[in-house]
C-alpha cells in the first residue's frame, strides 16, 4: 500500500506535492490565473540518516573479501538490505518529517497569497484588488478595465473608420501617347519629351472623347479624325 498523507488540511486545494525520498517541497496554484509558487526544499534527516548507513555497510561490504573466512562480510550486506528495504516502505520518521514540512511549506506560500472573502479563492498577488480587497474576478481593478475599454473603443473606431472609406476597386490601364512627329513615347507632359513637339488633347467632333493630337480615328466612336 502507498504512503497516506496526514489528515493535515492544506490552505487551499490548489496545490501540488512535489516531495521525494530524498526531501520536501510544494508548490501552491493560485486559483485564478494558476501560477504557481513553490516553496523552498526540506531535506530529509531520515533520508540523509538511511542513506550515511548504507554508503557505510557498502564500504563494509566491499571489503568482506579480506575477512571473508570469518562471515562478517554476509551478515553486513544483509544488515543494509534491511536498512534499505525500511527506506522504500516509507518509515514513520519520514511521514511525520513530511507532515512538519507541509505545514511549514503552507506558512511560507501564505505569504503570497490571499483569500477573497467574497468567493473564497486564493490567489496570488497580480489577481488580488489591493484597494477593495477582493480578487480581480469579484471586484476587477477600475484603471485596468477601463484602460481596456478605452483600447478595445479605439479598435472598433478605426474598423468603422475603415469599413466606411471608399476604396477604388477598378483596373488602372496605363496607356503611352506617341508623338504624332516622331512617333516616340511623348511623356506625360504637353510636349514631347523627345522633340519638342505638342502633343495637346483635341476633341472628336462627333463624342467629344479627347484625343491626342494626330490620331486618326477617333478610340470611342470610330469617327475619322484626319
Amino acid at each position: 500500500m502507498g504512503f497516506q498523507k496526514s489528515q493535515l488540511q492544506p490552505f487551499t486545494r490548489n496545490y501540488e506535492d512535489n516531495s521525494s525520498e530524498s526531501g520536501f517541497q510544494f508548490t501552491f496554484y493560485c486559483d485564478i490565473c494558476q501560477d504557481g509558487y513553490k516553496t523552498r526544499f526540506i531535506e530529509s534527516r531520515t533520508y540523509k540518516k538511511t542513506g550515511l548507513f548504507g554508503m557505510v555497510g557498502r564500504a563494509l561490504s566491499a571489503g568482506s573479501d579480506l575477512v571473508g573466512q570469518y562471515g562478517v562480510g554476509n551478515a553486513i550486506e544483509r544488515g543494509v538490505d534491511i536498512l534499505n528495504d525500511r527506506k522504500q516502505g516509507m518509515s514513520p520518521e519520514w511521514r511525520k518529517e513530511w507532515e512538519d514540512a507541509f505545514e511549514a511549506a503552507q506558512n511560507e506560500a501564505k505569504e503570497h497569497f490571499c483569500r477573497c472573502p467574497r468567493c473564497k479563492h486564493y490567489v496570488c498577488e497580480a489577481d488580488w484588488n489591493e484597494q477593495d480587497n477582493l480578487c480581480v474576478e469579484c471586484a476587477p481593478r477600475e484603471n485596468v478595465e477601463l484602460t481596456a475599454i478605452r483600447a478595445e473603443r479605439m479598435v472598433d473606431e478605426m474598423k468603422e473608420k475603415a469599413a466606411n472609406t471608399s476604396v477604388f476597386k477598378g483596373d488602372i490601364e496605363r496607356r503611352q501617347t506617341l508623338c504624332p512627329e516622331c512617333g516616340k513615347p511623348s511623356g506625360e507632359g504637353k510636349f514631347c519629351n523627345n522633340c519638342g513637339a505638342s502633343v495637346a488633347l483635341t476633341k472628336c467632333p462627333s463624342c467629344g472623347n479627347k484625343v491626342s493630337i494626330g490620331t486618326r480615328f477617333c478610340g470611342e466612336c470610330g469617327t475619322k479624325l484626319n
